[in-house]
């Protein structure tokens, strides 16, 4: 039989409470009964969304993960030629991730320990989200003439791989704790991948070379 579930506003109680005890003691020491409390409820309220500490847990990077989609969005149907848009979403998908991160650096190798098959899978489906949000920028890009006709999902497949290596789970502990640095960084990756879509980047016509008649 369905699990009954709580109303949005009590599960969404419920993950705030998590992400501020993943912040202040890290996931090893989370327990659902320490969960219950911070969020002023019963602990059996819990188990009625939540079937372990483990299933909340991946709820809250679910949740991240949603609103880092929901901003590329936001950014994508936006004013501005396409490079500028695709720019800021490149920063948005890195810099969106870091800021929730950082508040939660303590409990990143313990999360990946404990499920890190499911939190592998989530994201892999959250990745190709991500991607055809950028794709739709990049075919608007080549019809508007200010990025190159190339293959769309290809293309933007290959701009999640190239940002993913300024993630939070890719960075150091000392790395987390420089915000700057690592905005930085993203705008200059982010600038640098958008000058290689640009219809005259180095090595690329701006237009078809002329036939050659035969003689």
């Amino acid at each position: 039989m369905a699990r009954p579930r709580l109303r949005p506003d009590a599960d969404a109680r419920i993950l705030d409470a998590a992400d501020r005890l993943l912040a202040r003691v890290g996931y090893a020491r989370m327990t659902v009964a320490a969960l219950a409390r911070e969020a002023g409820i019963g602990k059996g309220t819990v188990y009625l969304s939540f079937r372990s500490k483990e299933d909340v847990a991946l709820a809250c990077i679910d949740r991240m993960a949603g609103r880092v989609v929901e901003r590329l969005r936001v950014l994508a149907a936006g004013p501005g030629p396409a490079p500028e848009r695709l720019r800021a979403m490149l920063v948005a998908r890195v810099m969106e991730r870091f800021d929730y991160a950082r508040g939660h650096s303590r409990s990143l190798d313990a999360l990946l320990a404990a499920f890190r098959p499911r939190l592998l899978e989530r994201r892999a489906r959250r990745f190709a989200e991500e991607a055809r949000v950028l794709a739709g920028v990049l075919r608007a890009g080549a019809r508007e003439g200010s990025l190159a006709p190339a293959p769309p999902a290809a293309t933007a497949a290959a701009l999640v791989t190239a940002t993913n290596a300024l993630l939070p789970y890719s960075l150091s502990a000392a790395e987390l704790g420089r915000r700057g640095a690592v905005a930085a960084r993203a705008a200059r990756l982010a600038s640098l991948l958008i000058a290689g879509l640009g219809p005259t980047a180095p090595g690329r016509r701006s237009e078809p070379a002329p036939r050659r008649t035969p003689r």
